[in-house]
């Protein structure tokens, strides 16, 4: 029987393994504790190559060497095992997997896709390489929206890859767009890695949530720029579409008021109000028409309005004053003193209650720092009272005028060039571009500016799926039937895993391996950079055989605890390893967005030149993890300005 190459690149990792524990437990002098840590993790590594279940393999192996490091106990391993999987199933992030999960499966099934790769194509059809950037932005899109890397590769394959392969594209590049486009989906949120990150390294969900933002349009932009290069370097690589290809079809109605796709809607319209220009045409359509036109100035002017005035006002802060009511001494008086708090006479102890007067100094004498210590107690009384010198206006900070610059001249651009063909492309955005911009925009911001935690985003996002199926008139009980099981099951996956990583982590920590590591990397004298890029070139060999959720649940309670000694922040380093964890899905020989592209790709489109489309893509994965390290406040900007 022959065995194909990514068997035996597997069989000869798991023999590199098993040679590397051998010699290392060969090599000591005594087998110590730590040891047996570091041969289970070899054995936890070579059982999933193998195929075995990763949840259950992280299980057994836990309670195996537990049990030997406890002398054979099976009480305390049953202990360990049974606080390991409370303690990691009582966390209330958690919750937001599943809500994800069935939102990602209603966007799904409410097929959005076809609609947003066609409008989106239509509209980047003057930039060059447009249909492997309309792939890369649907990709990016319906990622986000879902975070199921398989699903969205297969349904681009099955939507994006004919276009492009009948437009005259390389099948390199037109895979290497789809895989990579697909696997945005466990960077940007709201993404099941981050919250399994978070869970794991007890980092908070929301703050990777706004660090991961900026890098993940980063990386799209990388993706995106490729593209165009691609294109205008190798025009055969990614030709231009044909004039036949960017037709725009208009409305019967429309057609009536005029034939030419490239007339200026606005005036033909407001001309056809009245007169005998619209005698076949409804006065509701026309309505209607100008209606779609006038949505985006409008929409303009409402958030500028709005955000101006939130933006410039400045609230009242009441101003209270404080007055003294008390004061107390316990230096003695020679005189009877009325106004103040005296110490009482050592022969009576009488205590006396001060007046509203307040403390006055013994006449004659100055306080003598040996003999009398004063404090004075003071209470406030709440009466606010107003100040009319202080400002309620304020100048418009200058993150405004850009943000609005920036949308006033899109909006503008817009007006400027709005033709009856980009206004049927706009109308079709509308029904599927921004619906799901909406719900991301709406789960993301409640989530960044702190309106709502993760699990209550993650229930409005389901909600939000829920509506956009029964809007699109796509939920039905078969289609609801299959997203509830589907997430279950992936549900299940996920929390076993994480049963599985906490008692395998509790065994690992209780045989010492953890500590023999730390001793190994501090041993090695490494410098901050140097301990980053030897972490992120071992996860990116990992990257190799293991998939993302055994490189989180497995080895980042390996270089979690690491991190203090070098001072890396957590949340930076997970921001690092969500980057190089793109490789999991896109490096061979275990690529499973390869796998699902063939698995729906044409038949003359080989595995290799899918792998060959995909390492332009890995190149840039690393450059985006070369300038997030050399620039941080990429991605620790937006967490440090909310939260700091």
């Amino acid at each position: 029987m022959k065995i194909r190459k990514e068997l035996w690149f597997g069989l000869i990792f798991m023999s590199l393994v098993i040679i590397g524990a051998t010699v290392m437990l060969l090599s000591v002098d005594k087998i110590t504790n730590g040891h047996l840590g570091l041969l289970m993790l070899s054995l936890v590594v070579t059982a999933i190559m193998l195929g075995f279940p990763t949840a259950f393999t992280l299980m057994g192996m836990g309670m195996i060497f537990s049990w030997l490091s406890y002398d054979q106990s099976i009480i305390k391993t049953l202990d360990l095992m049974v606080q390991s999987a409370y303690k990691t199933m009582a966390s209330d992030v958690l919750i937001a997997i599943p809500l994800f999960v069935f939102m990602g499966y209603l966007v799904e099934r409410a097929n959005l896709i076809e609609k947003l790769f066609k409008s989106l194509h239509l509209a980047m059809a003057r930039i060059p390489g447009s249909l492997a950037v309309a792939t890369l932005v649907t990709c990016a899109i319906f990622a986000t929206a879902t975070g199921i890397v398989g699903a969205v590769v297969t349904l681009m394959g099955l939507l994006a890859l004919p276009a492009m392969l009948r437009a005259g594209y390389s099948v390199p590049l037109a895979a290497g767009a789809i895989t990579a486009g697909g696997c945005l989906g466990i960077l940007i949120p709201p993404s099941v890695l981050l919250i399994v990150y978070g869970a794991t390294a007890g980092v908070s969900v929301v703050q990777l949530y706004a660090g991961a933002f900026f890098p993940g349009l980063m990386l799209t932009g990388l993706y995106i720029l490729y593209v165009i290069l691609v294109a205008k370097l190798k025009p055969d690589w990614a030709p231009p579409l044909s004039a036949a290809d960017r037709m725009v079809t208009l409305p019967p109605l429309t057609q009536q008021l005029t034939t030419d796709t490239s007339a200026y809607a606005l005036t033909r319209l407001v001309s056809s109000l009245k007169g005998s220009r619209n005698a076949a045409v409804p006065l509701s359509h026309i309505l209607r028409q100008l209606c779609v036109v006038l949505l985006p100035g409008l929409i303009f002017l409402i958030i500028a309005v709005s955000s101006f005035r939130a933006a410039t006002t400045v609230e009242a802060v009441p101003v209270y004053d404080i007055q003294p009511i008390g004061s107390f001494s316990y230096a003695p008086s020679t005189e009877d003193n009325s106004g103040g708090l005296q110490e009482p006479p050592a022969d009576d102890g009488d205590l006396r209650v001060p007046s509203a007067s307040g403390l006055q100094e013994p006449p004659g004498a100055a306080p003598n720092p040996t003999e009398q210590v004063t404090a004075n107690v003071a209470s406030t009384t709440t009466s606010p009272t107003a100040e009319p010198e202080a400002p309620s206006t304020r100048a418009a900070p200058t993150w405004w005028w850009v943000c609005f610059a920036i949308l006033g001249a899109l909006v503008s651009l817009f007006y400027l060039f709005l033709s009856f063909a980009r206004l049927e492309i706009f109308k079709m955005l509308l029904s599927s571009f921004f619906p799901l911009m909406i719900l991301i925009i709406s789960v993301l911001g409640s989530i960044v500016m702190g309106l709502a935690t993760p699990t209550e985003a993650a229930a409005m996002g389901a909600l939000g799926g829920f509506i956009l199926a029964v809007a699109y008139r796509r939920l039905t009980l078969t289609v609801l039937q299959e997203a509830v099981f589907l997430t279950a099951k992936t549900s299940a996956m996920v929390c076993w895993l994480f049963v599985g990583s906490a008692i395998f982590s509790a065994a690992f920590a209780l045989l010492g391996g953890q500590d023999l590591v730390e001793q190994w990397v501090l041993s090695m004298d490494l410098s901050t950079t140097q301990f980053l890029i030897m972490s992120q070139v071992i996860i990116f060999v990992l990257g190799w055989p293991l998939e993302w959720t055994e490189i989180i649940v497995i080895f980042m309670p390996i270089f979690i605890p690491l991190l203090d000694n070098f001072g890396v922040d957590p949340l930076f380093f997970g921001l690092l390893v969500a980057l190089n964890l793109q490789t999991a899905f896109l490096s061979p020989p275990v690529a499973m967005a390869a796998f699902y592209l063939k698995g729906v790709a044409p038949k003359h489109v080989t595995l290799n030149q899918i792998f060959l489309g995909m390492l332009p893509f890995m190149g840039i994965q690393i450059l985006a993890i070369v300038m997030l390290y050399q620039f941080p406040a990429i991605g620790m900007w937006l967490p440090e300005l909310l939260y700091k």
